[in-house]
């Protein structure tokens, strides 16, 4: 069992969860629609790619100046 990381953001109607270590990405109607899709297309890659997590995203946040 591995612990991936799920990045989510909204386009339009819908929720995109994104998988950083592997680069798998899928999406839902709801966050945690999309999170199942990204964990069901994480597993398939990996059957057939498989592959040892070779590092962790550091998640952050961080201020930029808008001048409207």
């Amino acid at each position: 069992m591995q612990t991936f990381t799920a990045v989510v953001h909204k386009e339009g109607m819908l929720y995109v969860a994104e998988c950083p270590e592997v680069g798998t990405a899928s999406q839902g109607d709801s966050i945690e629609e999309a999170i199942s899709n990204l964990q069901e297309a994480t597993e398939l890659y990996l059957e057939e790619f498989p592959t040892k997590q070779s590092f962790r995203p550091l998640l952050t946040t961080f201020e930029v100046s808008v001048h409207a």
